[in-house]
Parts: C-alpha cells; structure tokens; sequence
C-alpha cells in the first residue's frame, strides 16, 4: 500500500453504509486482534518457562546451580543475537517497529512498514521477551493491532478516513485485550493515536475495543495484571502526599525516559555492529540477574508483590528501580524489540511502594497503606511516558473497580503530568518522533503542514531562458503568456536569476544575462507548505522558483495562491476528519 493510496480515498457511501461497514470492519478487528495478543502472550509466557526465565521454572532448577547460572547469562544474550538477526539481517526497516510508527502513519496518513518488517519485529519482541530482555509487551502489542487493523484498507470500502479508524480500532482492541480494559483502550486509541474524538471514530474504536475484552474477559477468562483489595483513603491530608508522589514521579520518568533516548545515542556511537548490539544488552540482563532475578523479562510478580507490605525493603525497591531503569534504556537503546509500558509500569509501582515505605517508616504520619501510594507511583510514572492521563486513569478503575483509589490516581497523574510536560514533552513516543523530524509538540495542523513538499504544488508551465536570450525576445514572450517574470536557466540546468517585465530597459539587444536579478525567494525541493507559508511572508510576485539544494537546477516554481490553497485543504481535511459523523 502507498501514501498516495492513503490520499485517495473512494467516494464515500451513505450514513447506512458506513455504518454497517464500520461496525462489522471494527468487529473483525476487535476478534482478530483479541486471538493475536493473546497468542502473543502466551508465546512469551512459554518462552519464559521453557528457558527458565519465569520466577516458578527458575523455582525447579535450584538444585542444580550451575544450569540456572548458565541460563540466566546466556539466554537473554542468545535472545539478543537472535533479535539482532532478525531486524538488520532480514527487516527492511532495520529496527523494532513500535507505537510512534503507528501515530506517525495516522497522523500523516502514511502507511505502516510494510507487512514483512512488521511480523519480523512482532516476532523479535517474542524473541526479546520471550529470552527475559528488559522490555514491555504492550508496545509491541500496540503494533500488531495497528498492522492487522490496516489489513482491513486493502478492501477499498467507500468510507473515509477508514485507514486511521482500522488502525485505531486495533490498538484499542490491543489495549482492551492486554488490560481487561475496554474504556482504557477506546481512550488510548483516541488519546495517543488519533487525538481526536469524532464520533465516525469513536463508534467503531468501541465496538473494537469491547470485542477484544468479551475475548479476553469472558471466552478466555484472562487475570488481571494485578489485584488489590483498598477500603479507601483514611486521611485527607493525603491527597497532597498522591500529589508530591506524582511530582517524584515525574522526576523518575524523565529520567527513565532521557536514558532510553541517551542509551539509543550511545548505541550509534557504539563500535559494535548493529546485529551485536541487543546481545551485549542481553548479556548485562543475564549478569544482573544473578543477583537480581526481578530485573528478568516483564516482572509480572515483581509488580503484584509490589503491593503487599512488606514484600521489599527500601533498599531492595532502591536497588530494583535503579537497575530496572538502567536495563530497560540500555536494551531498548541497544536494539531489543519491545515496549515501555510495561516496564515503566513496574519501576512506577516499586516506587511508589518505596514512597510508602519510606513515610511508613519516619512514623510521622498515619496512611491508607501500600496499595494506594503504589497505584498512585505506578500510574503517575507511566502517563508521561506513554502520554495517556486519562488512559492511565481509566485503568486504574477498570482494574481495580475503586473509585477511591482511582481519584488518588488521578491526583498523582495530573501533578506528574504537569512537570514532565514542561521538562520533556508529552510523552516518549512524541520525543522519538521529533528526532525523525516530525513534530507533534505544534499540533497536528503544523505536523501535517510540515510534511507536505512545496513540489507537491509545483508548475511545470513557467517561463524560462538561457543567459543569451536577448532582453526583447524575452520580455515579447512574457507579454505573450500569464507571467510577469521569467527565470533565466544555465546550460546544466541551474537557476541563474530572473528577468522582470515591469522593469525599463535601454538596451533591448543585449542578453539577459547583463540584466538578470537573483530571485528575491527560492525553495528547496524538501521544503514544506509550512516552512514556504514561513519563507513568503512579505513576499510579492508570481511564483516562486524551486531548486535541487545540491546543484541548483530549477525543477518547477510554485505560486503564492497554491500554497494558501494547500494550507486550506490540508486544515479542512483535519477538521472534517476531526467532526465526521457516522
């Protein structure tokens, strides 16, 4: 599929039609979506018991001390060389295909990477959690719903803006399955995603997102990630304790966030070779885990542990969030395919209970006890990272059915939302993106803006002369034609200057050369629509010429009123999509 099928949308049916198309479309998916997370779960969690990565298979091979040793080092390094393998030998895109590809396919309607670099990575993230890497399932789990929910645009149905819906309605299908969270997952998918709510999306992205929990919940029967019992906050001065948690918080998800970005830094400088990289991360997984066993995979019972007092001391929880942060960057940075979710789930929850921990302790205060201080960290660590309040929010109540705790949630996630914003961005996914040159932070009017080339535009019917062309024969062919300027052209095809006709000339006979001007604006070929509407203010004339930035050669002009029409298109575009209804 290309982007300019993306663009082309067939013409559009009726209400009844898109109705029906969409509902039964968001099923398929929902179901589709529901069998593959589960399966994906349940690979890994084979994987994790058959290579004694999982704490009850590490359980049964105590006795022999040597086999558990071996296994601890050497299964996530060979993981790592299997992983490493898989994505530079084999994937076009060369790299773990993630959460920020799919915002970036809806929000410059462009089409995922193809089909083949998608399963290798969903299976590389089987690899890599599977053989007990620092990394998450949920951002893998988030693609493979986006890749099967854009199956559904190779039909050519007659509905528009159906690939964003098909791929939003696999991600909330993902979500809803992965959480036994069917509202979290219709947010997520509109919060992180499409970032909007219009109701020709909201319908369909529900009715996905509740056939991946009936799948989930009620055929298969699926656990919760956690279960905990809280009777309610006890003591109203400890809404601003959730607040000051949150504000802590904030400060450990920048980090843990800076260190992912600084991890992947180092991994481009590093003289490793790219298949070796994610198997040296490997192999500082399995040498930590000799004596931090938690550190392993996703540390499911890490986080439910986490929840009951007395479970960890403080220097335990201090030394598991330290590494936990440490390994995650270092094996995402260095090539592992997986998620952040899930880990920064897990460092939330252990500090949080280090939160608790440490107040319990002073004896200054009375509490409500750990569970609610490590919801609290859980939820307001992972927000920033994953740029979802109101997900995050959502499963908290989804999961625990309190609404007391989830107002302390709440507290937590807005106070950490707040600083993380302000000394980072909205989230990870948003950062990794910037660095692939396409902002967000503007709005999605400017990202769409700023991804639209100025050659879209261009004219091919301008007026152009070689330097010898003299001064009348080229001011007679400008009266002749729609022009008032004509660009004068060297013989390698290079932009010399332009000649105009309002200006007075004595020597009618003389080349234009003697006569020529440089051009008062000129683009480059990669420019946008936003970065010319920048470079045209001020500016009066016809056209505007564009070069090839290397040699120069002029390749078409475009005029001021082709800019403000596609400035206006591409806005009535989003806004249409923005408040379509069924």
């Amino acid at each position: 599929m290309t982007e300019q099928s993306l663009r082309q949308e067939p013409p559009e049916g009726g209400a009844l039609y898109r109705i029906i198309v969409l509902s039964l479309v968001a099923l398929a998916i929902g179901l589709s979506v529901a069998f593959a997370a589960i399966a994906f779960v349940e690979a890994v969690s084979w994987l994790n018991h058959r290579l004694f990565i999982s704490p009850r298979a590490r359980v049964q091979i105590e006795e022999s001390p040597w086999l558990l040793t071996a296994a601890t080092i050497l299964v996530p390094t060979a993981g790592g060389l299997l992983v490493g393998f898989l994505l530079t030998k084999l994937a076009a895109e060369g790299r773990p295909l993630g959460p920020p590809d799919v915002v970036q396919s809806v929000q410059l309607r462009r089409p995922l990477p193809d089909a083949r670099s998608g399963l290798l990575s969903s299976g590389a993230a089987v690899i890599s959690l599977g053989f007990g890497a620092s990394v998450g399932q949920y951002g893998p789990m988030v693609y493979l719903g986006a890749m099967l929910g854009q199956i559904a645009t190779v039909l050519r149905l007659r509905v528009r803006n159906l690939p964003a819906i098909a791929i939003a309605c696999g991600v909330a299908a993902a979500i809803s399955t992965a959480f036994n969270a069917p509202i979290a997952g219709l947010v997520f998918a509109h919060e992180v995603v499409l970032r909007h709510y219009s109701m020709q999306a909201f319908a369909p992205t529900t009715v996905a997102s509740a056939s991946g929990y009936v799948i989930a919940n009620v055929v298969f029967d699926r656990p919760a990630l956690f279960l905990v019992r809280f009777d309610g906050v006890e003591h109203g001065y400890e809404f601003l304790l959730f607040a000051g948690l949150g504000l802590l918080a904030a400060a450990v998800a920048v980090l843990y966030m800076r260190l992912i970005l600084g991890a992947a830094a180092l991994a481009g400088r590093s003289p490793l070779p790219p298949a070796l990289r994610p198997a040296a991360a490997g192999l500082a997984v399995g040498v930590t885990a000799l004596w931090l066993p938690d550190v392993l995979g996703i540390g499911q019972e890490a986080l439910r542990f986490a929840t009951i007092e007395g479970a960890f001391t403080a220097g335990e929880l201090v030394t598991v969030v330290v590494a936990k942060i440490l390994l995650t960057a270092l094996c995402i940075g260095f090539g592992f395919a997986g998620g952040v979710f899930s880990p920064a789930l897990l460092i939330g929850v252990l500090f949080g209970a280090l939160f608790w921990t440490l107040l319990a302790g002073s004896g200054l205060l009375s509490t409500s006890g750990i569970v609610v201080y490590a919801v609290c960290g859980m939820m307001a660590v992972t927000s920033p990272v994953i740029g979802a309040p109101l997900t995050t929010i959502l499963i908290v109540f989804e999961l625990t059915r309190s609404y007391d705790l989830t107002i302390a949630a709440m507290v937590a996630v807005v106070f950490s939302n707040l600083v993380a914003y302000r000394t980072f961005g909205r989230s990870l996914f948003d950062v990794q993106l910037a660095k692939r040159n396409v902002d967000l932070s503007a709005g999605r009017d400017r990202a769409r803006l700023d991804t639209v080339p100025v050659t879209r535009y261009a004219r091919q019917d301008y007026l152009q002369v070689d330097p010898d062309t003299t001064i009348a024969a080229a001011l007679s062919r400008l009266r002749e034609s729609q022009w008032s300027e004509v660009f004068v052209v060297g013989e390698d095809g290079a932009l010399l200057g332009t000649l105009s006709g309002k200006e007075g000339v004595q020597d009618a006979a003389a080349p234009v050369s003697r006569h020529l001007r440089p051009a008062r604006v000129v683009l480059e070929e990669g420019t946008s629509i936003w970065q010319a509407m920048a470079v045209l203010k001020g500016f009066v004339g016809d056209a505007v010429p564009i070069v090839e930035p290397q040699s120069g050669k002029l390749i078409g002009v475009v005029t001021e009123a082709a800019i403000i029409t596609a400035y206006l298109e591409i806005i009535h575009d989003l806004r249409r999509e923005e408040n379509s209804a069924l």
